[in-house]
């Protein structure tokens, strides 16, 4: 019979749980074996009930826990209840080296009474204590401020099939959907059909209905979620609706970056699904950084991860064609275009982080004569880029998941025309770009200028990861209000280069003392490139050749993490 181990504590209630509980309970294999069973605030605590005097306790952190469920037997003459709790503590992987999150299920049959509605209800009673207290034990970060996703959390999720290999879909039936159930998140999972479908359903959907909004596909489905967001009327308060990702792409640099700010062992591929599920299922939100980005004509976008021109622009897009081989389509891609290295001319200006902040003045002011180049510092890369935009698919249905009732609606078709659309004039003021001139007049006095500098690349980048394999700024932060600004300059030989990119993979490219690279922490940049032809992406994205400038707005927007 269970035990009550100690009254609560009023002043430790929370959600719903205080104090301790105590059981003894069946295994659910084998009726005859025994356990004891104890939850603090803190841990499931396991031992089987045995005359030997061998009797191990198994502890399980609720950290590690996203939840637990109450149910009856498939037999209807068993009189028991059941509740089981799913864990993804950190284990060691197979046959390899560090550890990993791998799911871990803990089930126990409770037969207290010949009553099965008395026993179903104490196993209900059991799991709501158990998810109550793991919901107080989410992994957080020193430092970080957090808030938490309402409880139950009504999740839409949009998934782009075509990403990356074309496995997003299956990846998410195959490990996220039952994640989910267990952590009791109801969901409605929106396929996309076609570039900027996205972009367009965020724009025009009611937010209301919505806690959080969660991609699984590459870095560019959530670039037309952030945008479709910024412009609606309401836009001050769409972008604060909590955006979680899950990788489903080839690059995806924002969930390695997520997996990275939780301080967790680096993982790759499923191992980092499962661990951005785990978040999804933990509900922290912090804050994300976005950069307002103006190009020539006028067109203005946000972006969450980077700006890049030059090989890192090159070999994202010209790699498009390797889509298929997943990840290693950025490798492929690094070394066909460093068989052949272009260089490109053009000026760099940016305000360096430790400026003070200054309004840009509207004068007609030339630029100074004499421009201050900064000192050529350690080494930093740059790399590939995250995806590029969904492809049309075959797939046209939202899947409508509210844990135990499904249903089928209709997505809608309606699409922009074009991935870029002038900021509307909203009802509420867009964001001021307080530190930008117009682009057709000079920067400021105290921004640090590069004329005319031939370049190899220049990258601009906000999160820690470039892909998964890339460690970019090993010290970013989502919400650091930093731009991490990076150029190598012409004269770099393709081995050093290359180096560089190898190097990034462990973070230690910041030491390789290149003489070409030059890093600086930015608040805003301007690039005018020079060389007629070219591209420039905006988080993967091709964009309008031509001049271009950006500025951070520290945590704008708001991101699900650890």
């Amino acid at each position: 019979m269970e035990k009550d181990a100690s009254p609560p504590d009023p002043s430790r209630q929370r959600n719903g749980f205080s104090g301790v509980l105590y059981g003894e309970f069946s295994d659910t294999l084998n009726y005859g074996v025994r356990y004891s069973v104890s939850l603090t605030e803190g841990a499931l605590t396991i031992q089987r009930i045995s005359s030997s005097p061998d009797r191990t306790k198994v502890v399980f952190n609720l950290s590690d826990c996203i939840g637990c469920r109450a149910y009856r037997g498939p037999d209807s003459a068993d009189i028991g209840a059941y509740f089981t709790a799913y864990f993804y503590p950190f284990k060691r992987r197979w046959m390899s080296a560090g550890v990993a999150r791998q799911r871990v299920e803990q089930c126990f049959r409770v037969a207290l009474v010949q009553e099965p509605l008395v026993n179903l209800q104490e196993a209900e009673r059991w799991a709501h204590a158990i998810r109550d207290a793991s919901l107080m034990q989410a992994p957080r970060r020193e430092g970080v401020i957090y808030t938490e996703l309402r409880r139950p959390c009504r999740t839409m999720i949009l998934v782009n099939p075509q990403s990356g290999r074309g496995q997003a879909l299956q990846l998410f039936t195959g490990h996220i959907q039952a994640m989910l159930t267990e952590a009791s998140i109801p969901y409605t999972l929106v396929i996309t059909e076609h570039q900027n479908h996205a972009r367009e359903l965020v724009r025009k959907a009611d937010l209301s209905q919505w806690d959080a909004l969660v991609i699984m596909s590459g870095d560019g489905l959530l670039f037309e979620v952030i945008n479709g967001l910024m412009e609606r009327e309401d836009w001050q308060q769409a972008i604060q609706t909590p955006l979680g990702i899950l990788p489903g792409g080839s690059g995806n640099a924002l969930a390695a970056s997520v997996h990275h700010y939780s301080q967790s062992p680096p993982a790759w591929n499923e191992e980092l699904l499962l661990s951005c599920g785990f978040m999804l299922c933990k509900g922290l939100v912090s804050s994300l950084d976005l950069v307002s980005v103006h190009l020539a004509s006028r067109q203005r976008l946000f972006s969450f991860l980077s700006l890049a021109w030059g090989f890192v622009a090159d070999v994202d897009i010209e790699s498009e064609k390797y889509r298929h081989v997943g990840p290693i389509r950025f490798l492929m891609g690094t070394l066909v275009r460093l068989a052949s290295l272009r260089v490109y001319q053009g000026r760099l200006a940016y305000l360096p982080a430790k400026e003070t902040l200054k309004p840009p003045k509207g004068s007609g002011k030339d630029p100074p004569s004499t421009p201050k180049k900064p000192s050529l510092c350690s080494s930093l890369p740059c790399h590939l880029l995250p995806n590029a935009s969904p492809k049309k698919s075959s797939l046209k249905n939202c899947i409508d998941t509210n844990l135990n009732q499904n249903s089928i609606t209709k997505s809608s078709n309606v699409i922009t025309n074009t991935i870029l659309e002038p900021h509307r004039n909203n009802k509420t003021a867009s964001p001021v770009d307080s530190l930008l001139p117009s682009l057709d007049q000079p920067v400021p006095d105290n921004w640090t200028v590069v004329n005319e500098e031939d370049f190899v690349l220049v990258l601009a980048i906000y999160q820690s990861h470039l892909a998964e394999d890339l460690w970019t700024v090993p010290g970013a932060m989502a919400d650091d209000g930093l731009i991490h600004l990076f150029y190598v300059t012409a004269g770099i030989s393709r081995p050093a280069l290359l180096r560089l990119f190898l190097a990034m993979e462990k973070g230690s490219h910041l030491a390789c003392g290149c003489p070409y690279l030059v890093y600086e922490k930015v608040r805003a940049l301007r690039l005018e490139p020079i060389s007629q032809q070219g591209m420039i992406t905006v988080d993967g994205e091709v964009v309008e050749y031509g001049p271009i400038q950006a500025q951070v707005h520290p945590g704008m927007a708001k991101l699900i993490c650890g």
